[in-house]
């Protein structure tokens, strides 16, 4: 990541003229921080912005990731985790942030888009980061149909659900489901059953990215099923479609001991 950007240092440091601005989560925790950095650090406005840095959890860096994918200017977001898990983030330190920045790693994604319509005639489009999942709403099991590039796959899948998962998504949701860690660099997209209960051993599929996924639900307002694109649902759809777009990358900057890829990577030996 080239910037020129001061050195780090105990003294106040303009990062202004740099255009990195502050973005900040609701959390005590991440409001607190920011406190502190602005003591530390001279920030742009955002809406002048070059670089943002996003103060927060996993949450947050979604939602300032999706906040540019729903009509703002797509910029390179630095995320400083004062979350929980804080997997798409950066570890917390106050000095030398204009050094990290100008030595990060960016890390460029692409998002999926999801089509979804509801047994009563609605449709809804929206971007998912991580990934669309397909989750029953009752007691009983959703039965959906699963076509690949038009073709029927999987003319009845029994279970609570199903997922197609992003590499960036695939050690979140994906993986708790038993679905496979993909290598951020990997041109794949995790396929994975919630709960399957037929067929029994179905572990899903990963296919390639430019595949085209739709799933029929079947029987779709006795057995109602949800459509959820990261943190956005959909009740009571009928049918859905996934596929990735390439059209809007998103950069994601981090430190370079800790960059994603990496992290994805380690994450395959993690006991």
């Amino acid at each position: 990541m080239n910037a020129d950007l001061p050195k780090g240092t105990a003294t106040r440091q303009d990062l202004s003229e740099a255009g990195v601005a502050l973005v900040v989560s609701h959390g005590e925790a991440a409001q607190a921080a920011a406190a502190m950095l602005r003591r530390r650090y001279t920030f742009a406005d955002e809406r002048d912005a070059r670089i943002l840095v996003a103060l927060g959890g996993d949450g947050f860096m979604l939602h300032t990731l999706h906040e540019m994918l729903d009509g703002g200017e797509a910029r390179p977001v630095f995320g400083i985790n004062r979350g929980t898990v804080g997997f798409l983030m950066n570890e917390w330190r106050l000095d030398c942030l204009g050094e990290r920045i100008a030595s990060a790693k960016a890390v460029e994604i692409n998002p999926l888009t999801m089509r979804a319509e509801t047994v009563h005639g609605d449709e809804w489009t929206h971007a998912a980061i991580n990934e669309v999942s397909l989750l029953r709403e009752t007691r009983q099991a959703a039965k959906i149909e699963v076509m690949v590039n038009g073709r029927v796959v999987l003319p009845e899948l029994v279970a609570d659900g199903v997922l197609v998962a992003t590499p960036a998504g695939s050690t979140a949701y994906n993986f708790s489901a038993k679905g496979p860690i993909l290598p951020l660099s990997a041109p794949l997209l995790a396929l994975t059953p919630i709960a399957p209960f037929r067929p029994r051993r179905w572990a899903g599929a990963i296919l390639p990215d430019d595949t085209r996924i739709r799933f029929n639900v079947l029987e779709p307002t006795d057995r109602l099923v949800a459509a959820v694109a990261d943190q956005f649902e959909v009740r009571d759809v009928s049918s859905v479609e996934i596929g990735l777009d390439r059209s809007r990358p998103l950069t994601l900057l981090f430190d370079p001991d800790q960059a994603l890829d990496e992290r994805i990577a380690a994450e395959q030996f993690a006991t």
